[in-house]
């Protein structure tokens, strides 16, 4: 019997910070280790199923999040690795296959039910933000539709760059339910 359980619900609020410093001492970048760490949460919750028990639940996330730091630096060292990059946007099976670029509208070849759709997400999107919690609502729009700096975000609100980036993975989490409640089913 497994002595150790997952609890993926409360990995943002007990490892987070621990994965982040644990990155940035590697990585040396705010913005990489906060993707790493938000792909090693991902790849985590993807592979849940495999979790034996037999190692602590921070110990399997680390064991995850240094094959992210490796295949970054080989990402960053190999040529292969900048000439193309696919993206799936969706792990529904009636959408498995798709791939993000797959539906970028040609800004040259965009139709009128194309910019009815962007308009109707860009409202879904308003939406969704303003059922945010303020804080996350605010961080977010700095942060992701401003591009403010983590630093400048941190100083404006009092905040540190590890709890800017937990905020900010909230929010996203809270905006993908919200738009899959209320945009993506219609």
């Amino acid at each position: 019997m497994p002595k150790n359980k997952l609890d993926p619900s409360k990995w943002v609020d007990e490892y987070a910070d621990y994965l982040y410093n644990y990155t940035i001492t590697r990585v040396n970048d705010t913005i990489v280790a906060e993707d790493l760490v938000q792909e090693t949460f991902l790849a985590g919750l993807k592979s849940a199923k495999n979790f034996k028990g037999e190692a602590a639940e921070r110990t399997w996330l680390i064991s995850i999040l240094k094959r992210k730091i490796i295949d970054h630096y080989r990402k960053i060292n190999s040529t292969k690795g900048k000439a193309e990059v696919k993206m799936g946007y969706s792990n529904r099976e009636d959408q498995e296959g798709d791939w993000l670029e797959d539906t970028v509208a040609d800004p040259f070849d965009i139709n009128a039910e194309d910019a009815l759709q962007n308009k109707e997400l860009g409202m879904a999107i308003q939406e969704c933000l303003m059922k945010l919690p303020k804080k996350q609502a605010d961080v977010f729009i700095k942060k992701t539709i401003q591009g403010m700096d983590t630093e400048d975000i941190c100083k404006e609100l009092n905040i540190s760059a590890s709890n800017l980036w937990v905020i900010v993975h909230r929010a996203r989490t809270n905006l993908m339910d919200c738009l899959e409640n209320n945009w993506f089913k219609k």
